[in-house]
């Protein structure tokens, strides 16, 4: 059944509002209600509810459920491998004491009266392999041992370090939010992590600066908090972090984190830059093209981890083992959430609904890179994920951005333009938000206050950067 465009627009802003009211008000599980949404929106747009085979006269038509297959299957055919092998590293990282010991280097180059700017630095690169709530949580000792030994707030060390590290979990791959979405879009990972990288080092001072001006005011600590850090050093307690180190082991060397760190980026980087240059068919284009596939970089990036981090630093092969399974279960519920966003934006797009919105977005005249900011800001507000904000903007916006002919670069800017809206308005429906402000002792008024606008200013910050970086580099 062919429906008007209108309705057509109208049956997804309804798939939309249902997804959100599920998460939201019903506390549905995301995956769960992804699909559910799915199979409704299907259903009612008018997708037949099995495969029809193609005719002289048609081309083939996905059932409902086997649209749904097909979506799941297109998002993960890399993501999960990808999701899976960056937890294992940054797992790896976390567990060997890699965290203190970066942070504690920074501090010592910088000086003491820079340790907010050393601490944020560190975040920002350690934010790179490990993902946001784990990475802060295991920097909350590192802050308030700084914090209690300048006698200040931990909201003075906390603040930019969260922001950054933010700004990088959602917009740096292997995070599940951008390859998620770069997928959907079909954009180069690559190059995805190169602009991405690009930006993180303005957003780093952006996060930095405005934090700096937010903590010229005093926030009351919560006094659950207040008791904890009052009573942080002087007694056996991590705060719910620490590196569990044996007793005698000592932490890893910054150098030996910070080359770890860069090596997969490197490998991707030369991938991307250098492999195209050469002949194709060459056995450089072929060899350098491979090693500059995230998955492979991610995979050699490991292997150093384990021999760096683990056997030679006497990890038993069973320790070793154990560290990396333990970063699957945590991995296995975002890959899960990230191929139902790809299955909602496969439905979109068989029932057309995604082809209205393109039609409908032509005739308004607003840029493309604007409305996937818009439609992942507004995800984002409403039920709190950046990777359902992601892949739920990118899935919808796919026929738009088909019609563009974009060249590889101009592809991975549109897909990081989404990115930087899921990562502005976090609040009290983003357990982000809760995260950052029962550590650093904010009440829900102080936590919009500052976290809030933190992430919505890096946001806003990240979109004008992408959009300049758009017009002015020449489309291919």
């Amino acid at each position: 059944m062919e429906y008007p465009l209108g309705v057509l627009i109208a049956i997804g802003l309804g798939g939309i509002g249902l997804l959100l009211l599920l998460i939201i008000r019903f506390k549905v599980q995301a995956f769960y209600a992804l699909l559910l949404t799915s199979i409704i929106v299907g259903i009612v747009a008018g997708l037949p509810l099995t495969t029809i085979p193609a005719t002289d006269d048609a081309p083939e038509r996905l059932g409902v459920i086997q649209a749904i297959i097909a979506g799941v299957g297109g998002t993960l055919g890399s993501v999960a491998v990808l999701v899976a092998l960056g937890s294992m590293l940054g797992k790896i990282i976390e567990i060997s004491g890699g965290a203190e010991s970066l942070a504690g280097r920074f501090t010592s180059w910088l000086g003491p009266k820079r340790v907010a700017v050393a601490l944020t630095a560190a975040a920002g690169i350690l934010a790179i392999p490990v993902f946001f709530d784990a990475g802060f949580i295991i920097l909350i000792p590192i802050i308030y041992a700084f914090s209690k030994a300048a006698g200040l707030s931990p909201m003075k060390f906390g603040l930019p370090i969260a922001g950054i590290m933010l700004a990088v979990h959602v917009a740096v791959p292997p995070h599940p939010g951008i390859v998620g979405g770069a997928t959907i879009l079909g954009a180069d990972i690559g190059w995805v992590t190169i602009l991405s990288l690009v930006i993180s080092v303005p957003l780093a001072f952006a996060s930095y600066f405005v934090a700096k001006r937010m903590n010229r005011r005093e926030f009351a600590m919560l006094p659950a908090t207040k008791a904890m850090f009052d009573s942080f050093g002087t007694e056996a307690d991590t705060v719910g972090g620490g590196s569990s180190l044996a007793e005698g082991e000592k932490a890893p060397s910054a150098w030996t984190i910070l080359a770890i760190i860069i090596l997969p980026l490197a490998l991707i980087m030369v991938g991307t830059t250098i492999a195209p240059s050469m002949e194709v068919g060459s056995f450089w284009h072929g060899f350098l093209s491979m090693i500059g596939q995230p998955i492979f970089a991610l995979m050699v990036a490991i292997g150093v981890a384990m021999i760096a981090l683990g056997v030679r630093r006497g990890w038993s092969s069973s320790h070793l083992g154990e560290v990396m399974e333990s970063a699957l279960p945590a991995a296995a519920v975002i890959i899960l959430v990230t191929g139902a966003g790809g299955a909602f934006g496969r439905i979109l797009t068989e029932t057309g609904i995604g082809g209205a919105v393109a039609d409908v977005m032509a005739a308004s005249g607003m840029p493309v890179l604007l409305l996937g900011f818009l439609i992942s800001l507004i995800m984002r507000a409403a039920q709190g994920s950046a990777t359902v904000a992601i892949t739920t903007a990118s899935g919808l916006l796919i026929p738009a951005v088909a019609g563009l002919g974009l060249d590889p670069i101009h592809l991975a800017l549109f897909a990081v333009a989404i990115v930087y809206g899921a990562l502005g308005l976090s609040h009290v429906n983003d357990s982000g938000f809760w995260i950052v402000t029962r550590y650093l002792g904010l009440s829900v008024k102080d936590g919009l206050r500052t976290w809030t606008v933190l992430t919505t200013v890096l946001g806003v910050l990240g979109f004008l950067l992408t959009a300049a970086l758009w017009i002015v580099i020449p489309m291919g």
